[in-house]
């Protein structure tokens, strides 16, 4: 059942906390899904949420932790013992439980992992807390079914049900040859329909989608979503099954990754957070707009080399502001595009082509919006030449302003750098003071002066 968080609830629950009504809470929490009882966590203070966590089973309290705002985890962590930790990681599946663990110190991961009971629960998390978190093998978790070809289908549905019981979704069944490598997937109704005798190399299917352990993670969700996989199994050089990814964490990746585009094209370096401190917002703010700041004084630079232009042409400096937006919204929308083509590995063909391509667009833009500015320019008596030079100006500035927004991000992506940082504020400013330039210089040749 789906529920409505609201702030009567949670001051519902603060209340059973306050009179330590232990039964009433256990029972209003019951009706909930453990991602709304974390929800509600995020709501209350520290304490409050100590006592609930205290007060809950250790498998709700493993799912609760997994959902909690990041900064709200660490807290909850650092009030809970080595031990208390260890009993919720294990009923967490191997992925969750190292990602737990990764967000410990140093001391305490050591110390987390001491008090883990399972030791083959252990010795898997162990295992993933050595690869890149960025990696297909930081993401993957130890828990699936594998079959090898040479069972029969009887021999299989007896030792299947017994690794059934560790994975929480049943996504593919994976055949494995005797050395463990992996020979293709085997789905339920293949299985439940043959004969009891049919062997699993008979069944298996040898088409089979695979990453490779030291795959970046992006690599991995590109595949996802292009084959439509809720899950895909992890290999290594020489194909040996390690673990298998599932949808629900590519959804968290695509989701990080899309949070970082979105803070980088607004001029912001790093992953904060409306809750984070003064100082950590700061940080993440200063360098961009001290760019911006910088690329302001450019612009003035530039316009006073123009003085004289401006001194007879005193039309001109009341368009600077015009120009300077025309450039930046043109640079960014390019940009824009080509980012995102590039998240979705959908800009094909050769750069000169997609330049061309570009150019056209902006012609016929910058040939519309040349006509309004000549119209405009009619309709309050303004001088033609003037209107003339001013539109064919900001038709030559849009151009080049998509040429720069197209480029730029291709050669960054090229050179391994994000592209996302091409649609803030380094494209705005990089098209302003280059716009306000061209803008100067072409509408005096046009003058004549």
């Amino acid at each position: 059942m789906q529920f409505q968080l609201s702030d009567a609830l949670i001051e519902q629950v603060e209340l059973f906390i306050e009179l330590k009504n232990d039964k009433a809470l256990r029972q209003l929490l019951e009706e909930f899904h453990y991602a709304d009882i974390a929800e509600i966590l995020d709501e209350v203070g520290l304490e409050d949420a100590m006592y609930v966590i205290k007060l809950l089973d250790s498998e709700t309290t493993s799912d609760v932790l997994m959902e909690l705002d990041e900064d709200n985890r660490e807290k909850v962590l650092k009030n809970l013992s080595a031990k208390e930790i260890a009993e919720e990681i294990e009923e967490l599946d191997t992925d969750d439980a190292a990602d737990i663990i990764a967000e410990l110190p140093e001391n305490r991961q050591a110390e987390v992992i001491s008090k883990i009971e399972d030791e083959d629960h252990k010795a898997e998390i162990e295992e993933l807390l050595a690869y890149d978190e960025d990696t297909a093998g930081g993401l993957m978790a130890k828990e699936l079914v594998k079959v090898y070809e040479t069972w029969t289908v009887a021999g299989c549905l007896r030792r299947i049900r017994g690794q059934a019981q560790n994975v929480s979704r049943v996504h593919s069944i994976y055949v494995v040859d005797k050395e463990e490598k992996l020979v293709g997937r085997l789905s339920l109704k293949d299985l439940i329909t043959a004969k009891s005798e049919q062997k699993i190399a008979e069944l298996s299917n040898s088409n089979v989608d695979y990453v490779y352990v030291e795959e970046d993670v992006e690599d991995v969700a590109k595949i996802m979503q292009k084959y439509d996989l809720e899950a895909i199994p992890v290999v290594d050089q020489e194909k040996t099954l390690l673990g298998r990814i599932t949808i629900d964490d590519i959804v968290d990746v695509i989701r990080e990754e899309a949070d970082k585009d979105y803070q980088l094209a607004a001029g912001i370096s790093q992953d904060v957070e409306a809750d984070d401190s003064i100082l950590e917002l700061t940080k993440a703010r200063l360098p961009w707009l001290v760019l911006g700041l910088f690329g302001g004084l450019g612009s003035v630079f530039i316009m006073k080399g123009f003085e004289d232009i401006m001194a007879t042409v005193p039309n001109l400096f009341f368009y600077t502001p015009l120009i300077a937006a025309m450039a930046g919204n043109v640079g960014v929308q390019s940009s824009a595009i080509i980012v995102q083509g590039l998240a979705n590995d959908n800009v094909k063909g050769s750069l000169f082509n997609r330049l061309i391509k570009e150019v056209g667009l902006s012609l016929i833009n910058g040939f519309a919006l040349a006509l309004l500015v000549i119209l405009f320019g009619y309709f309050i008596g303004q001088d033609t030449t003037e209107s003339v030079a001013i539109a064919v100006s900001m038709m030559s500035v849009i151009v080049v302003a998509a040429l720069v927004g197209t480029f730029v991000p291709i050669i960054l992506d090229k050179r391994g750098i994000d592209p996302a940082i091409a649609t803030g504020p380094f494209i705005t400013t990089s098209n302003d003071i280059l716009g306000i330039y061209l803008f100067f210089i072409i509408a005096g040749q046009i003058i004549g002066f």
